[in-house]
């Protein structure tokens, strides 16, 4: 009979063992988990036969509280993403040699995509990629601020880290309907916070997003209802920035 002790330590294990994994296989693209191109995603989300499947979470629902409840973050990953992986494949499914790229390529080269499924592969693959690197962007006992190189580059281009916060969070704020705000990284090394409608990526326009926190109203509703500038101020308590000093590192070399 499992006790609830046991019942803990098991969870405790597979979650251990799931790190270790994801860790392991989070190199691609700077860390981020997509598509044919990462065989992780596969052995991480389940075998399928289509090119692209949902990335598990790298934490538990709750682990975001109390600034993001667990109920939005079942329903944001479980349900929204999970729509956009299913029309990307759908879309996909009418153009199967575009199956055989990465959706890093297929969003860095929109006007090379077929046109009958540009727009889908537009919208529900930037939906996909985008929020698959949501989801490492935050963690448990996150927040801080960010150190090394990325945090010189930040003082480099915008005078300090609160100046940076201050500019995304006005930039996240200014988002009209729905969208993102990026912290990107362009040509040059030069750092940029941006603001992309829908969920277009800055990856199309030839930047590299570091950061981006997503506006869209069921990100956050549920908690804040119409008090989208609350939600950002809490988000900055669960920023992995350890994912996005990482990342900047690897994209900049």
């Amino acid at each position: 009979m499992m006790t609830r002790r046991h019942a803990i330590k098991a969870t405790a294990t597979a979650a251990g063992c799931f790190a270790a994994t994801l860790k392991a296989f989070s190199v691609q693209a700077g860390g981020v988990l997509l598509g044919r191109a990462n065989p992780a995603n596969q052995v991480l989300a389940g075998a399928s036969h289509d090119p692209f499947s949902l990335p598990p979470l790298p934490y538990a629902f709750d682990a975001l509280e109390p600034y993001i409840d667990a109920q939005t973050m079942e329903i944001h990953h479980g349900k929204h993403h999970a729509a956009y992986v299913a029309n990307l494949n759908k879309a996909v499914s009418e153009v199967p040699e575009l199956g055989l790229k990465s959706i890093e390529e297929l969003l860095r080269n929109l006007d090379a995509v077929p046109e009958k499924v540009r727009v889908a592969i537009r919208n529900h693959g930037g939906g996909h990629y985008n929020h698959s690197l949501f989801w490492q962007m935050m963690k448990k006992d996150g927040g801080g601020e960010p150190k090394g190189e990325l945090a010189a580059a930040i003082d480099r281009h915008f005078g300090s880290f609160s100046s940076f916060k201050d500019r995304f969070a006005e930039t996240a704020v200014k988002v009209f309907g729905s969208g993102w705000a990026w912290l990107a990284l362009g040509p040059g090394g030069k750092l940029t916070v941006e603001p992309t409608p829908n969920q277009d990526t800055p990856l199309s326009m030839g930047r590299q997003p570091l950061l981006g926190l997503d506006v869209w109203e069921h990100a956050y509703y549920l908690k804040y209802q119409n008090r989208r500038a609350d939600y950002i101020s809490a988000w900055f308590n669960v920023v992995n920035w350890d994912f996005v000093t990482e990342r900047y590192a690897s994209l900049k070399s």
